[in-house]
């Protein structure tokens, strides 16, 4: 028979070989003494033997010999009570090279031939004469790989729920204690019993005898439990003086509510810092004379403020030209995202802790002011060597500090101008300290840089190019690059990330110099516009094809405060034929710092018609996986920073595995940046990563070359498929 080998070319042997050719399991058909009559292609792959090599082989060279009988008393068993299913059994079974691995064998009776093996059947068996069995296996040496992937997964989420100083409780939805943390147990003073207990009322009388106001306590309780889906916030205050923020939200599994978590943060420690602060406010006004002071300080960070600075740099620069005068303006490298993810109380921390810095490393200055947010400067007036001291403060701001719990490492860009020979004005000589400072942050920040004429040359140059950025859509500079992403396995490209490039004067600007600056002037939510439609205009067609490709297209937090953003791609995808459902749109986790409701609404409007979001750059910024349900995303990009962690394939990695399968449990897609070797493909592959993009595949390319890029991913994806 046709890919079947067996004793005898009957045509019912040959209708039920074919049926075992399309089983994915390993299939072998075995007469009463245990010869193999027939096997499928399955059992041929899964040990390692030609499939005509089955036909009239004992079966039992197949199996591990320490499980041989294991097998026997299976098939004694079937024989004997052919009516009762057998379950699977865990053994190891033997391939063609002599390698043992683990398999998961199952058998049932095929009514056939003549019984003839005593062996395999016991004296008095009551099984249907001339039985044949057919005996199924399968491997399970992924079982292993995804177990210990499991098992790492349950560990970190372990360590996370003990690491944190929030006491936390779960209960399911019939009430019952579902789990909790140790530190619930000590904030509350609850033995561990009580809560392992067949009632909770013991722990619930512990935590009521505690409460200051257990009325309004309960009716919190009861009227989040009549809302399953509700969140909720408040504080309890305790009869001990302690005051705890208590936080509430339904636990779900996929769209299921399956239990309820409860948090309780000790706010003791910063209600009594607000009530120390609040005195003190109260005591400086009724004091006069200290008002009067503040008059000429930065409150925040008791330096002289603007109006001090402004006086005494116009003083020593109207002075006879005896002494040098120099200025030294810094500011704080990304400040705001402290401000972001931190909070602004923990800004306010930092500007404290520079300023006490600042003013350690400049005791001779004349002046140390803070000029406003994150903005300082310094006059020193003849000294010495102005550049040690920028220097000086650059070392010491540099250093490590700890503000919330939180270990930070203030970075700063310096500028230094000193009054020459030619005479300038004190706005002059800020302006020349501010140009210098920007061009510290230009060539790379944590860093000084003095003064120097060709530095007015390059603002000119920024300021040309801002202005050539104004005019690049209207004159067509701005163009679209397209790269493949790849799914393993579904062997196919499946999406396309349409990528923005500017062709200016025939020189390309690279995205990472003309995407910041279209931001920060607002020109990007042209340039984004004008990048998505071309995008749908070109790919239209590819799209049509296959309604399981789909275009990727970044997004930029400035575009999602449009109001009318949503509407705005909706319409664009209508225009060009494109479904709704075959758009990603691309984002970075800073966008949902401080998100407001329009936002999150312009999100939800196009997610509910259909089109995906995608969290890019995944791992770099400050969200935790954690934070994902709370999110309004449908896929995750796992940054090439942690791809190029994989050099051989043999590393072990629990960030990727982690990273991959908590997705995977919120019911995400995850795809991986930056592969560049097959190493990396293999191991991202292995872990069920959905989808792969990187140089491996294809650079991105425009469009007249879309052809030949999709050639070479599908090319480079066949190739990992024959390794």
């Amino acid at each position: 028979m046709t890919g079947i080998s067996g004793r005898g070319n009957d045509v019912a042997l040959q209708i039920f070989g074919a049926a075992m050719n399309a089983s994915p399991d390993a299939l072998l058909a075995l007469d009463a003494d245990g010869m193999v009559l027939c096997a499928n292609a399955a059992a041929a792959r899964l040990f390692g033997l030609p499939q005509d090599a089955f036909a009239g082989l004992d079966h039992r060279p197949l199996i591990a010999e320490g499980f041989r009988g294991e097998v026997a008393n299976l098939f004694r068993q079937l024989l004997a009570h052919p009516d009762q299913p057998q379950p699977p059994r865990e053994i190891a079974g033997l391939r063609s090279d002599g390698s043992e691995f683990p398999l998961e064998v199952a058998a049932a009776v095929l009514p056939a031939g003549p019984r003839s093996d005593p062996a395999l059947i016991p004296a008095g068996d009551t099984g249907p004469a001339g039985a044949r069995l057919l005996l199924s296996a399968r491997g399970t040496a992924h079982r292993q790989a995804t177990n210990e992937s499991l098992r790492e997964a349950m560990s970190l989420l372990t360590a996370t729920l003990e690491s944190t100083a929030d006491g936390i409780l779960v209960m399911g939805v019939d009430g019952s204690v579902a789990g909790f943390n140790e530190q619930f147990l000590t904030m509350w003073g609850i033995p561990p019993a009580l809560l392992e207990a067949d009632s909770e009322e013991p722990a619930v009388r512990v935590v009521m005898a505690q409460v200051a106001d257990p009325v309004s306590f309960t009716a919190r309780l009861n009227e989040v439990q009549k809302d399953p889906s509700a969140e909720s916030h408040d504080v309890v205050e305790l009869l001990d003086g302690r005051t705890f923020e208590r936080y509430s939200r339904p636990q779900r599994v996929g769209e299921k509510i399956v239990g309820r978590v409860w948090s309780f943060r000790d706010a003791t420690p910063r209600r009594k810092a607000q009530e120390q602060v609040h005195q003190a406010l109260k005591d400086l006004a009724e004091q006069a004379e200290k008002l009067r002071a503040m008059a000429f300080q930065d409150p925040l960070t008791g330096l002289a403020n603007r109006a001090v600075f402004n006086e005494a740099l116009a003083n020593s620069l109207a002075e006879p030209r005896l002494k040098t005068v120099d200025v030294l303006l810094l500011d704080l490298d990304d400040f705001k995202e402290v401000n972001d993810i931190l909070g602004h109380q923990a800004g306010d921390d930092m500007l404290v802790e520079v300023a006490r810095r600042l003013r350690g490393c400049t005791p001779t200055a004349d002046v140390v002011a803070r000029l406003g947010g994150d903005e300082f400067v310094v006059l020193l007036t003849a000294c010495p060597d102005p550049d040690e001291i920028a220097a000086c403060i650059v070392r010491c701001l540099h250093v490590p500090v700890t503000i919330g719990g939180t270990v930070l490492r203030p970075s700063l860009s310096l500028g230094l101008a000193s009054l020459g020979q030619d005479s300038v004005g004190p706005s002059e000589l800020l302006r020349h300290a501010d140009i210098a400072m920007y061009a510290a942050k230009a060539a790379g920040k944590n860093r000084f840089l003095r003064f120097h004429p060709d530095m007015m040359q390059a603002l000119v140059q920024r300021t040309h190019m801002e202005s050539g950025l104004q005019l690049a859509v209207p004159r067509g500079e701005i163009t679209v690059d397209f790269q493949p992403i790849v799914s393993h396995r579904m062997g196919q490209v499946v999406q396309l990330e349409a990528l923005a490039r500017w062709d200016r004067g025939g020189e390309r600007v690279p995205p990472s110099i003309f995407i910041p600056l279209a931001e920060r002037t607002g020109l990007i939510n042209e340039i984004g516009a004008e990048v998505m439609a071309s995008g749908m205009v070109q790919l239209a067609r590819w799209l049509s094809e296959d309604p399981s490709r789909s275009l990727a297209v970044n997004v930029s937090g400035v575009q999602l405060q449009e109001r009318d953003f949503a509407g705005t791609v909706l319409r664009l995808a209508e225009a060009s034929g494109v479904a709704p459902y075959q758009l990603v749109l691309e984002v970075t986790e800073s966008v949902f710092f401080d998100a407001d409701g329009d936002l999150i609404d312009q999100l939800g409007t196009l997610r509910a018609a259909g089109a995906r979001v995608a969290l890019d750059d995944f791992g770099t910024g400050y969200s935790s996986l954690g934070r994902l349900q709370d999110l309004p995303v449908d896929t995750v990009k796992i940054d090439k920073t942690f791809v190029s962690m994989v050099r051989t394939g043999n590393e072990r990695l629990p960030i990727l595995s982690s990273m991959i399968n908590m997705a995977h449990s919120l019911g995400l897609t995850v795809t991986a940046e930056g592969i560049e070797t097959a190493a990396q493909a293999d191991y991202l592959t292995a872990l069920d990563c959905d989808s792969l993009q990187g140089y491996l595949f294809s650079l991105p390319e425009p469009g007249d070359r879309l052809i030949p890029a999709l050639h070479h991913a599908e090319e480079a994806l066949n190739a990992l498929k024959g390794r």
